[in-house]
């Protein structure tokens, strides 16, 4: 048995310990805001945090989650770095399309936890594994910085 928390909440799971865990967070879970993008870990629409860590959830097996803690998009806003990045994505009209947004999102609070004052080069490198196919990168990047910025007035 695999026991995890998603969300806070707890799981367990006897199921294929090999399952990618975005098809256990969308079927099983029912949690669909996580997308799948490539299947290959290239693209970052199915990127979560594990232990507070962005992961690429298409090739993460559920076995290596057993005891650890897995967040999805469902609850970003929950988190006062999440709700300042989804304000200014709103606020800096981001998506056009939307599909790759709540990995990108993911990855975006990611990075303003560890680095609350990112530069270009910061953004751009914690944001490389993440693919617009709508080319909103210009706009990803000015809501990271708006969102930073929100965070140090707020601090």
């Amino acid at each position: 048995m695999i026991t995890f928390t998603v969300n806070g909440s707890s799981h367990a799971f006897d199921g294929d310990p090999n399952m990618p865990l975005l098809w256990y967070l969308r079927d099983e879970a029912d949690l669909t805001g996580t997308k799948f993008g490539c299947g290959i870990a290239m693209c970052g629409a199915c990127t979560v945090h594990i232990d507070g860590r962005p992961v690429r959830s298409c090739l993460t097996p559920v076995a290596s989650v057993d005891g650890r803690s897995v967040e999805t998009i469902e609850t970003a806003e929950n988190h006062p770095i999440g709700k300042l990045v989804q304000q200014a994505w709103v606020e800096g009209q981001v998506p056009q399309c939307g599909y790759c947004q709540s990995g990108q999102i993911m990855s975006a609070v990611a990075l303003l936890k560890t680095k609350p004052s990112p530069t270009d080069d910061d953004i751009d490198a914690a944001m490389s594994g993440n693919i617009c196919r709508c080319a909103t990168y210009p706009r990803i990047r000015a809501a990271i910085h708006s969102a930073a910025e929100k965070l140090a007035y707020e601090a």
